[in-house]
């Protein structure tokens, strides 16, 4: 997994954001500052309106997200909800046996754990891949501002429809799709919720991800290095041609990299 930790000036950063003028900022004791130029690196609350956003922010907190930290488990309560900015979250699905399968992964441009109703239980686990930061929020203050209606309702159904199809897509590049394109979408879903093409990620943990056997990975991503599309060693794979792994990856990639596209597209019209 991309395990690569924000460099101390990113995070002094992330934590210390200045307001524009006449903007509101929200400080509670020891909290970090909960600013509108910091939220703006999550996708989803940069395309709320303003003032819609800004009434969060009594309620936001900046939060880390280490590598591995659980969010929530299968059956467990969505008690809050998140906003990731510079953090990655795999939603998995665990088997009573204990195998594992990824079938949806979150970063800037979306959120994870909503919940519409009161003691709404969780269908899936959620484990952060890559470290980083976020936005937590009460689930009852969300539930509370989409009652309101108007344009936050609006974006997170475009969302749960963009990620219904990245988890249909998974479910069909399953079944249909050879080993190859599977870790070529893999590697793709990460780069297009990273700050570089270089991903800290072992052979073991992709195969747990994608619930194959770890010698197929190994096999593929010497397939992939010989082809030039990535460069290999020891928990770490860099990308050297995105390009090449789309073509590789095919319709695996991009019917759910279309519906997010149209997604930012949509929200400029909340």
């Amino acid at each position: 997994m991309n395990n690569t930790q924000l460099s101390s000036d990113t995070a002094k950063l992330s934590l210390s954001q200045t307001m524009p003028v006449g903007s509101r900022e929200f400080k509670v004791a020891s909290r970090p500052v909960v600013s509108y130029s910091g939220t703006q690196q999550n996708e989803l609350l940069a395309a709320l309106p303003r003032e819609v956003l800004e009434s969060l922010f009594e309620h936001l907190e900046l939060v880390t997200l280490p590598f591995g930290k659980e969010l929530f488990e299968f059956g467990s309560k969505l008690d809050n909800v998140y906003f990731p900015t510079t953090a990655i979250v795999s939603l998995l699905y665990v088997m009573e046996d204990g195998a594992t399968t990824e079938i949806a992964v979150v970063g800037h441009e979306g959120v994870v754990g909503v919940s519409m109703f009161p003691g709404e239980r969780a269908m899936c686990s959620a484990v952060v891949q890559s470290a980083g930061y976020g936005y937590r929020l009460k689930a009852q203050h969300l539930r509370e501002a989409f009652n309101q209606g108007g344009a936050l309702p609006q974006l997170l159904m475009r969302y749960n429809h963009a990620l219904f199809a990245q988890m249909a897509q998974n479910a069909v590049g399953g079944r249909h799709s050879s080993i190859e394109q599977k870790l070529c979408r893999w590697l793709l879903d990460r780069l297009d919720r990273s700050l570089s093409n270089e991903l800290k990620v072992t052979q073991e943990m992709i195969s747990i991800m994608l619930g194959v056997r770890r010698e197929s990975i190994t096999a593929a991503a010497g397939k992939l290095q010989e082809d030039g599309l990535i460069t290999y060693r020891r928990g770490n794979i860099t990308v050297i041609d995105r390009s090449g792994l789309e073509r590789y990856a095919g319709e695996c990639y991009k019917v759910a990299k279309t519906e997010y596209d149209r997604l930012l597209v949509d929200v400029a019209g909340c």
